[in-house]
């Protein structure tokens, strides 16, 4: 009997959908343009279709796991709940105050993040507690309640809750969610240590607010998606992608949605790291590229890179500090450019730019027919022939030259450019923009792009890698199966996951060992409680221990994974002092000076397989009597300086070992594969595409 496994991603422009088939390895896929009204909508009349056209029975379904944007667009675009905060007396202007630096020196008319909780809506209550957790100033609880109501009065339908020194000692917080909660049960509440639990208050101000300004959304949004997916008959459990790679129940989601803001791309950084592995790869980057934004991750041994922090919102895409700091695990992520989506048109001194504005899929770019008048990157690539209007998503989006042509014509002439001169400028243009982001992100991790494979994901992932590929020096393009939805794929393949950390703040020479033993057990237990939960056995959860350390007298720390314990006494110091110098070496090549340790943060991450069969993918066979060549299209070459009739071939018709010649494009209904002159498209064993760069 199937097994079937649905993978859902909404993207800024189209939503993918993917069905696997767990017994034979079979997959399903749809493209579907996202609906930014109602998400949900777009992505069911998507599932519907996968189900009649493949004829698939909704009781076949066992489980459902879904990534999305929509709340990372919330953020951006300010359309979260009308949020208060409820802070320690004096600290009311800790999100406005930030760092107090400039993330442009020589900018004099900067303007930082306008913080999501507006200064009225921030209020402070007397109380204060230690930074060993003992309390100083009781908690004042008749001015918590006249807080929340002042807050609820001027329409806030969301609260966070943050105390000083919490991190230690939740007892103030725990408190006053309890009496707002009586008072307003319909209010969604957040407390800081609940969802950021560690020192460092503006980046914790931050996390707790985002949390909050998203919580009611993703509470009725999540409800609804589940709620219409069961009444379609598919009865599975449904699981959410965590920012750092990982799935989660609806509940936890529900708790604490702002771990869930890089679900998407996450997904497609574990696709590069699982296809990367079928070639053998185990240095890979992991270039995903859709109809809004392109990003990047750093594949290493396997396994993509974590952070335990990044930026959402940036008032300036590329630039570090410009946006709001939220503190959570996560793979980390580059956006290095922009996406299909991204609108060309020349600035103020008449030089060609693309993005950041971008038509997203409502209108969308000028070739879909739904009212975009800019020329986009995407109206480019069909300029350029590399797109095939007839078979765009499958032939399911319609595509319209005369208004890609009109587009092209009206922005050529503002440029001053002939049409020709623009539809590859921008192309070129995205490519070097990405090219160049991708250098210094690989760069300040000492790392060699040339030593890396690409691994191009996303419906425009695999049109434009192989120029990326060529601006960077690299030799081997990996395309998978699907490419055009390998983050959906992605997230049929990811564990169940979740993360803990707390504050310890004490020299590694002066640690009481049982308490300090006693503290990752606590963090271990509630892990496994999600685990169990989320209705997985914590028995085949895997725990990894790790901390944040550092040389008494840094500001900053490393993050070190360490031996797995327990730690009794101090003997288990030189095993944490080796894990600290490894991590170290790592980020700076040099071994730390020889000074005392201190533990800042304790971490905890514990993984549990949601399905004891590991996904393999079955290559499609060729149809009968079907050729590999479907026919000629005119491209451009910036090798040959003008177009060329170039073979298209039919990725469904080709076998294990089948080689095409660049120039050429290779076909499939999710995404195009562009192979450029004097390179070579081979298809792996495995089923995928490895281009060879000449």
């Amino acid at each position: 009997m199937p097994a079937y496994a649905l993978g859902i991603d909404i993207g800024g422009t189209f939503t993918d959908i993917v069905v696997y088939d767990q017994e034979t390895g079979r997959h399903f896929n749809r493209k579907v343009l996202t609906t930014h009204a109602d998400p949900s909508q777009g992505t069911l009349a998507g599932i519907r279709l996968l189900i009649e056209e493949d004829k698939l029975r909704p009781e076949h379904f066992v489980r459902v796991v879904h990534a999305t944007t929509l709340f990372t667009n919330a953020l951006i675009e300010r359309k979260g709940a009308v949020t208060g905060l409820i802070t320690t007396e004096g600290f009311r202007d800790t999100l406005e105050i930030g760092r107090e630096r400039k993330f442009d020196l020589y900018d004099l008319n900067i303007a930082k993040p306008e913080p999501l909780v507006p200064r009225n809506l921030r209020l402070e209550v007397p109380e204060r507690l230690r930074p060993d957790g003992s309390v100083r100033i009781s908690l004042d609880e008749a001015a918590v309640a006249a807080a929340a109501d002042r807050l609820v009065a001027a329409g806030c339908t969301s609260i966070a809750v943050l105390f000083l020194h919490s991190y230690i000692n939740p007892a103030h917080e725990d408190r006053a969610l309890e009496i707002i909660a009586a008072r307003h049960p319909g209010v969604a509440l957040t407390a800081s240590h609940d969802v950021a639990p560690e020192i460092r208050e503006f980046e914790r101000s931050s996390t707790t607010v985002c949390n909050a300004y998203i919580k009611p959304m993703a509470g009725v949004y999540l409800e609804r998606l589940a709620t219409e997916i069961a009444r379609m008959g598919i009865k599975a459990p449904l699981f959410l992608m965590l920012s750092s790679g990982g799935l989660t129940n609806v509940e936890e989601a529900k708790r604490t949605p702002v771990r869930l803001l890089e679900s998407g791309p996450a997904a497609g950084a574990l696709a590069g790291a699982f296809f990367g592995g079928m070639e053998g790869e185990n240095r890979v980057l992991a270039f995903d590229m859709g109809g809004t934004t392109a990003k990047l991750a750093v594949v290493d041994d396997g396994e993509p890179l974590v952070a335990y922090a990044f930026e959402a919102a940036r008032q300036r895409r590329f630039i570090e500090g410009s946006g709001l700091p939220v503190k959570i695990s996560t793979i980390e992520l580059i956006e290095i450019g922009a996406g299909g989506g991204s609108i060309a048109a020349p600035d103020e001194i008449g030089l060609l730019k693309v993005g950041p504005r971008s038509a997203g899929s409502e209108p969308g770019p000028a070739a879909y027919g739904r009212g975009g008048m800019h020329f986009t990157v995407t109206d480019s690539d069909f300029m350029l022939g590399y797109l095939n209007p007839g078979f765009f998503a499958g032939g399911t989006v319609p595509v319209h030259m005369d208004k890609v042509e009109a587009a092209a014509t009206a922005t050529a002439k503002a440029a001053a450019l002939a049409p020709v001169q623009l539809g590859w400028g921008v192309h070129d243009i995205v490519n070097e923009n990405m090219a160049g982001a991708a250098r210094v992100h690989i760069a300040e991790r000492g790392r060699d792009p040339r030593t890396y494979t690409l691994l191009p994901t996303g419906g425009a992932g695999p049109v434009h890698a192989y120029y990326v590929a060529k601006k960077l020096g690299i030799r081997r393009i990996v395309a998978p199966q699907a490419a055009g939805v390998a983050s959906a794929l992605g997230l049929l393949m990811a564990p169940a996951k979740v993360d803990r950390v707390g504050s310890v703040n004490a020299r590694l020479d002066e640690l009481p060992w049982a308490e300090f033993e006693a503290s990752y057990a606590r963090l271990e237990g509630e892990c496994r409680a999600v685990i169990a939960e989320t209705g997985l056995d914590p028995r085949r959860a895997e725990v990894r221990r790790l901390a944040d350390l550092r040389c008494v007298g840094q500001a900053f720390e490393v993050v070190a994974v360490l031996p797995p314990g327990p730690y009794a006494d101090a003997k288990a110091a030189a095993g944490i002092h080796e894990a600290f110098a490894a991590a170290y070496r790592t980020k700076y090549t040099r071994p730390p000076p020889n000074v005392p340790l201190e533990v800042v943060n304790i971490r905890v991450s514990v993984s549990c397989p949601v399905t004891e069969k590991r996904m393999a993918l079955a290559a499609g066979a060729p149809p009968v009597g079907g050729k590999a060549q479907k026919g000629t299209r005119r491209m451009y070459w910036l090798e040959l300086k003008d177009y060329a009739e170039t073979p298209v071939w039919d990725r469904y018709s080709m076998r294990a070992g089948d080689k095409v010649n660049g120039p050429a494009v290779i076909e499939e209904r999710e995404s195009t594969l562009v192979v450029g002159p004097g390179a070579f498209a081979e298809v792996s064993a495995a089923g995928n595409l490895v281009v060879t760069l000449p």
